[in-house]
């Protein structure tokens, strides 16, 4: 989906921050160490010494302050591997190395810790703490490349908080931007893991659902609809009964919604053989497939809304056979 002028690369955060990857990363970093003391211990050279700076930057940025303990080991083995270090009697040498090792480690722990408050700041919604539009689409790009490619359906719900501007003008702009935040804090809490939320607008929510057909997004679209209308909140220090607040969902399935018509990789081959051209075309055929099943949910959310609220609705799927080229 492309909604912003600007354009966009992938959020690719997500892939080192997995288990498999924080065990690796402990792996390399105890190796490193114990390589990096072997050679140490055999040589006590100055040049091999600074080799601990690896592990102990690796460590810090990957997992902050509690990474930085690594230059602890590190003082540790340097000292086991300079008998002469563990008597005490440093020299000037061995003061400044140890102080190194200990700076190192802090310096890049809050650096890393610095780098990803604001990679969260950049891709999250103030408000809500959901994904900001830039974010979900970066996201939406990526859910999109791995439907096609495991030939799974994806769905999108696009919904609205009913009757914002009537709580605006009667009890205040700060009670509707409390009634915003509360529908977003109940759609993290009632998405399925894997789905990617969103607000792109005053009041509007995108949700993306992977590997989910028509039927199952309508259960997980009411459910959230049914929650959203249970809530008793409060907004702005007032009390508000159950029924206060209402969303309507629009919803289009991949699977019931033409896209458009992917370029055959022998018919790509006639235009360029650069791999960066092709991941572009990927990428636009990607977003236009997003883009496309993003305005069928949203025609669908028009038809909730016209059809009474506090309701779901479903895209119309009778479109030109073929999808959209």
């Amino acid at each position: 989906m492309r909604l912003t002028r600007q354009r966009k690369s992938p959020d690719r955060g997500g892939i080192v921050n997995t288990p498999a990857a924080r065990v690796w990363t402990w792996a390399v970093v105890i190796a490193a160490l114990a390589l990096i003391f072997m050679v140490d211990r055999a040589t006590a050279v100055a040049p091999v010494q600074h080799l601990y700076y690896i592990p102990i930057i690796l460590a810090s940025v990957r997992f902050g302050f509690r990474g930085s303990a690594v230059a602890a080991a590190a003082i540790f083995l340097y000292h086991l591997a300079n008998p002469k270090v563990i008597t005490f009697r440093y020299e000037e040498s061995d003061v400044v190395q140890i102080a190194l090792f200990i700076a190192v480690g802090l310096t890049a722990a809050k650096l890393a810790n610095d780098s990803r408050r604001l990679h969260k700041l950049a891709t999250t919604d103030d408000l809500t703490g959901l994904h900001n539009l830039r974010s979900f689409e970066a996201q939406l790009r990526t859910l999109m490349q791995a439907a096609a490619r495991r030939a799974l359906p994806i769905a999108l719900l696009v919904l609205d908080l009913d009757r914002l501007k009537s709580m605006n003008d009667t009890h205040g702009h700060l009670a509707g931007a409390e009634a915003v935040r509360t529908v977003g804090q109940t759609i993290a809490e009632h998405v399925p893991a894997g789905a990617v939320a969103c607000r792109y607008g005053g009041d509007e929510f995108v949700i993306a659902l992977p590997d989910c057909d028509e039927e199952r997004a309508r259960t997980i679209a009411d459910g959230l609809r049914l929650a959203v209308h249970s809530l008793a909140p409060v907004l702005a220090g007032g009390s508000f009964p159950k029924g206060t607040l209402s969303i309507s969902v629009g919803i289009a399935c991949s699977a019931t919604t033409p896209l458009p018509a992917t370029t055959p990789a022998s018919r790509w081959a006639r235009f360029s053989s650069s791999d960066d051209s092709r991941a572009a075309l990927d990428e636009g055929q990607d977003d236009a497939a997003g883009e496309v099943l993003f305005r069928a949910a949203d025609a669908a959310l028009y038809v909730a809304k016209s059809g009474g609220r506090n309701r779901v609705a479903v895209a119309d799927v009778d479109l030109p056979a073929g999808g959209l080229v």
